[in-house]
């Protein structure tokens, strides 16, 4: 493997060893600088270094660069991939509900990762360096469920995914959701802890007593059956997994339309079983997502409306008579 040289200038007096190599070396994130470093493949002046060392000017600093991370991630061209916007750093897609978003237990193949890798999207191997599973799912910053339809940002450079992530990070990314509830929800404003559910692998939980925050933002666009149900806008804080579909059932008292693993109880209402015999998976489209692109700094806002099973569950219930 070639070693790579640097001297520190002037400029580089006091400044952290990963930040300082994350700007000279093109095309090479700072976490990737620092899985070099913990593998001692960068010295300074000869000796091993730590990434929050600080340089000198006139320091050597040598660099022999690891192996870039491959996917084990198979290609599979029968995997559609509805894209509504790419560059050379990022790509949107429109993901359809039943789509699972990248391998993992139990889904080896027919992700969407498969798809974005037969479609030839990643041009060389961008695996987080900091992610275990990160060979399964490259360029995958944020998720949506299986049976969620809606956007989703994809990137496709290092740079470009530490760019989402930090703004994932910082609450910065606008993502709004709508879903069709069972009631009208009884609490609009939702912020509480969040953690895996004390009882079940599957499922997670906004009452417990430690764990991360979860804030959702809810207002309800439209009344449906007289009452029995609702078309909610839901505006997400934070990103939890599940994060929707708990608060729906926790805190706001109105679950999701067909949520068969957090509405575990089937509902008496003909009306509400109609409705869900339509869209047969649980009521949530992420139809709006916006962010300031990593690289060029352009502001950018994207929305996408319902498939077609959100919207003649939605209609069955505009048209149901109380």
């Amino acid at each position: 493997m070639t070693t790579n040289r640097y001297t520190a200038g002037n400029d580089a007096a006091g400044a952290r060893v990963d930040k300082w190599l994350s700007t000279a070396i093109p095309n090479v994130s700072r976490a990737k600088v620092q899985a070099w470093i913990a593998e001692g493949r960068v010295l300074i002046n000869g000796q091993p270094c730590r990434a929050r060392d600080s340089l000198t000017p006139g320091s050597l600093i040598e660099v022999e660069p690891g192996p870039a991370p491959t996917t084990r991630a198979e290609p599979d061209a029968s995997v559609a991939v509805d894209v509504i916007f790419e560059d050379e750093h990022l790509m949107v897609v429109n993901k359809p509900a039943g789509l699972v978003v990248h391998p993992a237990r139990g889904h080896a193949s027919g992700t969407l990762v498969n798809g974005l890798v037969a479609r030839g999207t990643f041009v060389g191997p961008i695996a987080d360096p900091r992610d275990v599973h990160g060979h399964l799912r490259p360029g995958i910053v944020h998720r949506i469920d299986k049976d969620t339809s809606g956007l989703l940002v994809v990137s496709k450079s290092d740079q470009a995914r530490e760019g989402l992530k930090a703004q994932l990070a910082s609450h910065q990314v606008e993502r709004i959701y709508q879903a069709i509830t069972c009631g009208v929800p009884k609490q609009l404003e939702i912020r509480t802890l969040y953690g895996r559910h004390p009882s079940s692998r599957l499922r997670f939980s906004s009452k417990v007593h430690e764990g991360k925050l979860a804030a959702t933002h809810l207002r309800v666009l439209e009344v449906l059956a007289g009452g029995h149900a609702s078309l909610v806008e839901c505006r997400l804080e934070t990103g939890r997994t599940h994060q929707i579909r708990v608060h729906l059932t926790e805190q706001a008292q109105s679950p999701l339309l067909a949520d068969a693993l957090y509405r575990t109880e089937k509902s008496s209402d003909v009306r509400l079983q109609a409705a869900a015999a339509l869209i047969g998976r649980q009521a949530l489209h992420a139809g709006v997502l916006g962010f300031v692109h990593p690289i060029t700094l352009q502001p950018h806002r994207f929305e996408v409306p319902p498939s077609i099973d959100f919207l003649a569950a939605l209609e069955a219930l505009r048209e149901a008579i109380d």
